[in-house]
């Protein structure tokens, strides 16, 4: 009986204890992934401020592609104006597939092509699409780990109580983006 008298109040520390380290670090990771977030949308707003200067290189070449061109420009504004996790992954899909059709039209011009700014402006947006890539990996792992702790038991209960929920991972949407390329000679 003694003993019981000491080991519920024990316990019940351990709980509390258990609880706030497990609340705590719910807002760590919530942090981190806010962070996570808010470094890839650095990367992201360099490369929306280099798509305006490719387009203007590749308007004085391909006059009559207009079409094209303002795709990109307003892919661009579409994913410059998301708001939320969702809208940005959305409009990165689409911006994604536009650059691609630019690409392929300056293939077209080989003056173009042959142009140091576009080269220029078109090496900076490849070396932007890596850092986009390297902290969209950073995003979705640390996304993974707040996810995977919401979920499992028993921190789900603190997640539960304190309104803690699933985050979204920034995924290329695109099913012909997970295809395999195919290569004919």
């Amino acid at each position: 009986m003694k003993y019981l008298l000491i080991a519920i109040p024990v316990l019940a520390v351990l709980v509390i204890i258990w609880f706030i380290a497990s609340y705590n670090g719910f807002i760590r990771m919530r942090n981190k992934v806010e962070e996570a977030f808010a470094t890839m949308d650095v990367y992201l707003k360099k490369r929306y401020d280099l798509i305006p200067n490719l387009v203007e290189t590749v308007k004085g070449y391909a006059k009559h592609e207009s079409e094209t061109l303002e795709k990109v420009v307003q892919a661009r504004n579409l994913a410059v104006g998301a708001q939320t996790t969702e809208e940005k992954v959305a409009g990165e899909n689409i911006l994604q597939g536009t650059l691609k059709s630019l690409f392929a039209l300056a293939e077209s011009y080989p003056d173009l092509k042959a142009n140091e700014n576009f080269i220029s402006l078109q090496g900076q947006l490849s070396q932007m699409e890596g850092e986009v890539a390297n902290s969209r990996k950073y995003y979705n792992a640390v996304v993974k780990e707040f996810n995977t702790r919401v979920e499992v038991f028993p921190s789900n209960l603190v997640a539960k109580l304190f309104g803690f929920s699933r985050k979204t991972l920034f995924e290329v949407e695109a099913a012909e983006e997970r295809q395999n390329v195919k290569v004919q000679f």
